[in-house]
């Protein structure tokens, strides 16, 4: 699945990384916000139980970051639907007011 412009995050239009990183931020918008919270939750688990070598930590660490990016997308998408949802329900409140008054 291709990501639009509007599907690309601020932190993934900027990110001046090239290569592998962000072929990967692309490729985890396929991944559902379930799915991203539930490895992410299992990398942190890897790095806090230790017992990795630097280099393994260290892409268990990038992993986490593209995750936690995945997760962040997700949230804030949520959060633009539920803004939007809620102004629309003010914005036919306020309408339906207004028609009551008119006709009293």
């Amino acid at each position: 699945m291709a990501k639009t412009d509007e599907q690309t995050g601020p932190d993934e239009q900027t990110d001046g990384r090239a290569g592998q990183a962000g072929q990967g931020a692309r490729a985890e918008t396929t991944l559902g916000y379930e799915q991203a919270r539930d490895e992410l939750v299992e990398v942190v688990r890897r790095l806090e139980a230790g017992g990795t070598s630097l280099e393994e930590s260290l892409a268990l660490w990038e992993r986490g970051e593209e995750l936690a990016k995945v997760c962040r997308h997700w949230l804030e998408g949520a959060r633009a639907r539920l803004d939007a949802a809620l102004a629309e329900d003010e914005t036919a409140e306020g309408a339906e007011e207004a028609e009551s008054a008119g006709k009293g």
